[in-house]
């Protein structure tokens, strides 16, 4: 029997769409697991983006969705970073995918103190309202003279005085400090006629001054220039009188 070239370009193309079709990727539901480090993770999102087809995981990070070979499952979850995975031949013969996702870093937004937030060892509870509070130097006059014999002791060795002179140094430095930040270089020089030279024994001239001290402590802006200006002509006076 003869076969013409048309009957023979037929069978052809039926053997051509019969391969084809055996050739055509097949669906399939395959079992997943999802999990962050070791641990599973419930309500993960994942979509075919191929079909369209959705699954959440549970409890337990478990899922499962209709895919075929080439089909691309994306991942996602609001603690979690977007993950995606193309599913190839072996995956589709595992028994169960584990997909496993990264956790999302949250940069954390600066936190500023607010210095008036009126925060305090008090307010929290930690000390009882209206207990002195003391220095460094202050602690350890009071640890020196808490005991009759302590007193004794530290009275005879002239420890107590040596203390008290901690102190009183602190209170100095801590005046010193308030004055800078109140009153430049430019103001002793231009405003109170204070030689740059005498600046600093100009200072320890007005930290001794009583009324002047408890005005820097109680934070008097308008008394402490008021009274450091009369300090000023009376220093001013004994440099003139020391020539």
């Amino acid at each position: 029997m003869k076969i013409n070239s048309s009957t023979y370009i037929i069978v052809l193309l039926l053997l051509f769409v019969q391969v084809s079709f055996g050739q055509k990727a097949v669906s399939k539901e395959i079992l997943g697991q999802i999990l962050e480090q070791s641990t599973s993770v419930e309500a993960v999102n994942i979509i075919n983006n191929t079909t369209q087809i959705t699954a959440v995981s549970d409890a337990n990070g478990m899922f499962s969705i209709v895919v075929k070979e080439g089909d691309v499952l994306v991942f996602s979850a609001v603690n979690l970073e977007g993950f995606k995975r193309r599913i190839t031949a072996d995956d589709m013969n595992l028994s169960l995918l584990q997909i496993k996702m990264t956790a999302k870093e949250v940069e954390l937004k600066e936190v500023v103190v607010n210095e008036n937030a009126n925060i305090t060892a008090e307010n929290l509870g930690i000390i009882p309202y209206g207990q002195k509070k003391y220095t460094a130097a202050e602690r350890k006059v009071y640890t020196a003279t808490s005991t009759s014999v302590d007193k004794i002791l530290n009275k005879i060795s002239g420890r107590t005085a040596m203390l008290k002179k901690e102190v009183n140094v602190e209170k100095k430095e801590m005046l010193f400090r308030k004055m800078e930040y109140l009153f430049d270089e430019n103001y002793y020089t231009d405003r109170l006629k204070i030689p740059e030279a005498d600046i600093k024994g100009f200072q320890l001239y007005c930290v001794d001054d009583a009324e002047f001290a408890v005005s820097l402590n109680t934070k008097n802006k308008t008394m402490s220039m008021f009274l450091i200006t009369d300090l000023a002509r009376k220093y001013l006076t004994i440099l003139e009188n020391e020539k």
